[in-house]
C-alpha cells in the first residue's frame, strides 16, 4: 500500500515519484542535499533487498551522516586547493554543499572554484598588491554562497550570502564583492567588479 513509499518520503523530507516509465523513480526536493540523501538510501534499500520502515530510517540517518562527513571534506579540499586560510567552519561546510547545487546547467562547487581562479589571475593582471589578490581568490570562492543557504530566506542569494559572510566576520571587500556580483548594492572597492565579470566568464 505505498508503505515504505511514505516511510522514505518521510524520513528524507523528498516527494518520491513512482513513474510509470519502467525502471524510472523521480526524487523531487528542492533541496539538493536531500535529494542526493534520498537517491543514495533507495539505492542502498534496492541493493540491501531488505526494506520496512524500521530499516528505511536506519538507513536514511547512516546516509545523512555519511553525506554531511562529505560535505565537511569537499569544502575543507577546495579551500585548502585554494590556498584560503581563516574560513569560517561554516563557510568550508556551505562551500562542500556547493558540490550538490547546479546553476544554470553548471555544478556549483566547480564554477565558484573556477571563479576564484580567474578573480585571482585578474587582481594579479591589474597589479593590484598580493593581499588583495587572495581577497579576489576569496570572494570568488565564496561570491554564490547564498544559493547554498540552508534559512528560508525572501533575499536574493547575493544578498544572502552578503550577510552570511558578514555573520562570519569576512573582509569588507569580500562581503561587497558578494553582495554586488549582480549590482544590487553599490560596489565601493575594486575587488566587486573583478567578481562579478569572473562570474560572467565562467557563466
Amino acid at each position: 500500500e505505498g508503505r515504505n513509499i511514505r516511510a522514505l518520503e518521510s524520513a528524507t523530507g523528498v516527494e518520491i515519484i513512482v513513474d510509470d516509465t519502467p525502471e524510472a523513480i523521480i526524487l523531487s526536493c528542492f533541496d539538493s542535499v536531500r535529494r542526493e540523501v534520498a537517491r543514495l538510501s533507495l539505492h542502498k534499500l534496492v541493493t540491501d533487498g531488505r526494506i520496512h520502515p524500521a530499516r528505511i530510517e536506519e538507513i536514511v540517518r547512516k546516509t545523512e551522516k555519511q553525506i554531511e562527513q562529505e560535505i565537511v571534506e569537499v569544502g575543507k579540499r577546495a579551500v585548502i586547493d585554494l590556498g584560503i586560510h581563516g574560513l569560517h567552519p561554516e563557510l568550508i561546510r556551505m562551500v562542500g554543499r556547493m558540490k550538490y547545487r547546479s546553476s544554470y546547467g553548471q555544478n556549483l562547487l566547480k564554477h565558484s572554484i573556477e571563479t576564484a581562479h580567474l578573480c585571482a589571475a585578474m587582481a594579479a593582471e591589474l597589479g593590484l598588491p598580493p593581499k588583495q589578490v587572495k581577497l579576489a581568490k576569496r570572494a570568488g570562492l565564496l561570491h554564490d554562497i547564498g544559493k547554498v543557504s540552508e534559512e528560508q530566506s525572501e533575499l536574493s542569494h547575493a544578498l544572502l550570502g552578503m550577510k552570511l559572510c558578514e555573520k562570519h566576520k569576512e573582509h569588507p571587500a569580500v562581503i561587497n564583492a558578494v553582495g554586488a556580483h549582480h549590482d544590487e548594492i553599490e560596489m565601493n572597492n575594486i575587488i566587486s567588479p573583478i567578481v562579478q565579470s569572473c562570474d560572467a566568464i565562467s557563466g
